[in-house]
């Protein structure tokens, strides 16, 4: 963690839990990663970075893989700003299936 990181605890259904952690490791993430995109998206955005409402037609705009790819899209540009501004990358081990921070010079460390 960096001195101005803080750790937040949220609570969720376990399944929803379940479902985007297999989610996230499929696409390469954790938890952290996708929770700083989101956040990271929405203040950029000053905003919620989707739709928001009861009228769900928008979800049947982009098919599954257009979902993913824009998700992945999201991601890529999250771990290019921390590199261009030199700060360790969160990522997820899936053989040891445990988080770790890869450092600039590509050293590990895990959490």
């Amino acid at each position: 963690m960096q001195a101005q990181d803080i750790r937040v605890t949220i609570r969720v259904d376990r399944e929803l839990k379940e479902n985007a952690e297999a989610l996230f490791d499929y696409l390469g993430l954790n938890m952290t990663n996708a929770i700083n995109i989101f956040l990271r998206k929405a203040v950029d955005q000053k905003g919620i970075p989707f739709p928001v409402n009861t009228n769900i037609q928008w979800a049947g705009e982009l098919n599954t893989e257009e979902v993913t790819e824009v998700f992945k899209k999201a991601v890529y540009q999250e771990i290019e700003k921390k590199q261009k501004k030199g700060l360790p990358i969160a990522r997820y081990d899936v053989k040891s299936k445990r988080a770790y921070l890869e450092n600039p010079d590509g050293s590990r460390e895990y959490v």
